[in-house]
């Protein structure tokens, strides 16, 4: 069984603004790639040439060169969390992929724990490309963590 807990983050103004910029950049990911899938659809319904594969974010890195700055998994979570969406589309669980609001959606990116990438130490959690962040814990983490989603409170 998951269990999620939540933590109060206290970063750096530095911390901070990267923790900002990595979520505009997860949402930039998710809107060009949905995007993408759009264009794709309607070249497939209108019957033009091949069939072309959706992107991936690595192929936007060179159009977009702020990406490179972004955490890579909380990008390519992103194509994961769009791709879920689609699938619940086609099963008929949901309605078609939004595009994501700056100022409508929930602020907030998923990293994954590759070998040690996230871990807790002194009062602090490492987190890729950010390092140490203050945090207040309040409860004991005994588990493994295998991935940490950050949102963005209005506080």
């Amino acid at each position: 069984m998951l269990k999620g807990y939540t933590y109060r983050l206290h970063p750096t103004p530095a911390q901070e603004e990267f923790l900002i910029k990595t979520i505009g950049c997860a949402r930039f990911i998710y809107n060009k790639l949905l995007e993408d899938r759009i264009a794709i659809r309607e070249e497939a319904k209108a019957g033009n040439g091949t069939r072309r594969k959706p992107a991936t974010p690595a192929s936007y890195k060179p159009l977009f060169p702020f990406l490179a700055e972004a955490d890579s998994l909380a990008l390519a979570n992103a194509k994961l969390n769009l791709d879920t969406a689609f699938a619940k589309f086609f099963a008929g669980t949901g309605g078609f992929p939004a595009f994501k609001s700056r100022r409508r959606s929930r602020a907030s990116y998923t990293t994954n724990n590759q070998h040690g990438t996230i871990r807790i130490e002194a009062g602090k959690v490492r987190l890729p490309k950010v390092g140490f962040v203050r945090f207040t814990q309040r409860r004991s983490i005994n588990l493994s963590l295998i991935w940490w989603m950050l949102k963005r409170s209005s506080n």
